[in-house]
């Protein structure tokens, strides 16, 4: 199979055009055209469905589409690393972390590392949705919670635990419970609940207890949820780790720990990278430089 035919069956299904995908390529629109229908004949499939005004893929387009452009991508690394015989990190690393991941001063750590490495350039997508990294073409993430992907290469951080807090506002004004079934009556801040309840199953001095709580908001974001209960919103299950060092940086009053004998087993933090694509130099650099800065950031909390 041509490699050539290949790389101009993605660049047309990139730009959505053979006529654009010829004038990148400096190439005839028939030479294109009869490029991937070569293509398509080697395969025995059809990859694009043809039309006056729009191109579309079919069902095995978009299958050998996403492949095809990682692989691409893997030679392309490939020939960098062959050929820069510098050992100096350079280049683009596209990364992505979850939002709530603010509170770990992420954007202190990268700016130490731009400083160290100024010619890496760092694409970071913050998103609370779910990232596949090999699909969407990101070199490394942080991921907060279970790893559901055995192909990711992952470096553990740390684990964090949840636990119940409140604003002494809210306190004030609500009292404190004193067993763990007297949250059914509190306001509480919940996090990705629907209907605007939940259950909260939690590990006591007696063993796992369960309560179903309600509240006035329920967010996807952890960091909001905590500033919530900053503000004296309600009662909320947060990271204990996390929380010190959020209420750290805001001129808010601390936190209470509320049924500080109640507590739940969180998941962990980890720096995460594809195991199928090759590594370049600035890829290790800022892995190995995150895993560094924030081990020593979650030690100190």
């Amino acid at each position: 199979m041509d490699l050539n035919h290949v790389a101009v069956f993605v660049r047309v299904v990139e730009l959505e055009s053979f006529t654009a995908a010829a004038a990148q390529l400096g190439l005839p629109k028939s030479s294109v055209s009869r490029t991937v229908s070569r293509l398509e004949e080697d395969l025995g499939v059809r990859l694009l469905q043809r039309t006056t005004r729009k191109l579309h893929l079919t069902d095995a387009g978009h299958a050998y589409f996403a492949r095809a452009k990682e692989a691409l991508r893997g030679l392309e690394e490939a020939a960098t690393a062959a050929t820069d015989s510098s050992t100096v990190p350079r280049g683009i690393v596209r990364m992505t972390a979850p939002n709530d991941l603010g509170v770990l001063n992420v954007a202190d750590i990268l700016t130490r590392f731009s400083q160290k490495y100024p010619l890496v350039h760092i694409e970071l997508v913050l998103s609370s949705r779910f990232v596949d990294l090999v699909a969407e073409g990101f070199d490394l993430a942080l991921r907060a919670g279970k790893l559901l992907d055995s192909t990711l290469v992952a470096r553990k951080i740390g684990s964090d635990s949840l636990a119940l807090f409140a604003a002494p506002s809210y306190l004030k004004e609500h009292g404190r419970p004193k067993k763990l079934a007297e949250l059914a009556a509190h306001r509480c801040v919940l996090f990705r609940a629907k209907t605007g309840k939940a259950e909260w199953r939690l590990q006591g001095p007696d063993g796992p207890e369960t309560v179903t709580v309600r509240g006035p908001i329920s967010v996807d974001e952890m960091a909001f949820a905590t500033q919530a209960v900053a503000a004296g919103m309600g009662i909320g299950l947060l990271p204990v780790a996390g929380t010190r060092l959020g209420v750290a940086s805001r001129s808010a009053a601390a936190l209470v720990r509320v049924l500080p004998e109640y507590s739940e087993g969180g998941a962990g933090l980890h720096v995460v990278t594809p195991s199928v694509r090759f590594q370049s130099a600035a890829v290790t650099a800022l892995r190995d430089f995150l895993i560094e800065e924030l081990v020593r950031v979650w030690k100190s909390l």
